[in-house]
């Protein structure tokens, strides 16, 4: 899929007439361009897969908890088409020696956040990839962000955070392994 730049020019045109301002007055003059160009960049993810990242495994005898913590991301709130952001947390415990690298996890997170999204979705997204591809023996995913949705509009909360988790795997009936992870998300 390749963006239509004209066609979201037209779109942010007819907004900016639409809410009263002049689309053609200096300061806006190249206002749809940019937010054309913006959006391709902010949805780039929609032509990624991204159980692509998962494909080159590496054999190591670890079958202990990988966690890679405070990925920085953003994404766009799929009902108001306004950002949120935050950071995600992504763990798993190996088996069979099956590890990834570690960029890869927040390649992934990255990608799916770059979708019109929720905060759900991209958790459980991220956790189904790598349970799929990895086969570990579990996976928990953290998501903390702020919404502007809930900041700039409606209940107008700033600082107001959202937390989702996913857990798969022995981290669905193991309650200890699961806080292990949440406490060293903690640290």
């Amino acid at each position: 899929m390749s963006v239509d730049h004209a066609k979201i020019e037209q779109a942010v045109r007819m907004i900016l007439e639409a809410v009263g301002e002049n689309p053609d007055r200096e300061g806006l003059l190249d206002t749809p361009k940019r937010v054309a160009k913006m959006y391709a960049e902010a949805f780039e993810g929609l032509d990624v897969d991204e159980e692509q990242y998962f494909e080159t495994i590496f054999s190591e005898d670890h079958e202990e908890i990988v966690l890679v913590k405070d990925i920085p991301f953003f994404s766009m709130c799929e009902h108001h088409l306004v950002p949120f952001f935050g950071k995600a947390h992504v763990a798993y415990i190996p088996r069979g020696g099956r590890v990834v690298g570690l960029s890869k996890l927040a390649r992934a997170v990255e990608t799916v956040a770059r979708r019109p999204q929720l905060q759900e979705r991209i958790t459980s997204t991220v956790a189904n990839a790598i349970m799929k591809k990895l086969e570990p023996h579990g996976v928990v995913v953290v998501v903390e962000a702020e919404h502007m949705c809930m900041t700039m509009r409606g209940v107008k909360k700033p600082g107001a955070k959202t937390v989702t988790t996913s857990v798969r795997g022995v981290f669905e009936q193991d309650a200890a392994a699961r806080a292990e992870v949440i406490n060293l998300i903690k640290l």
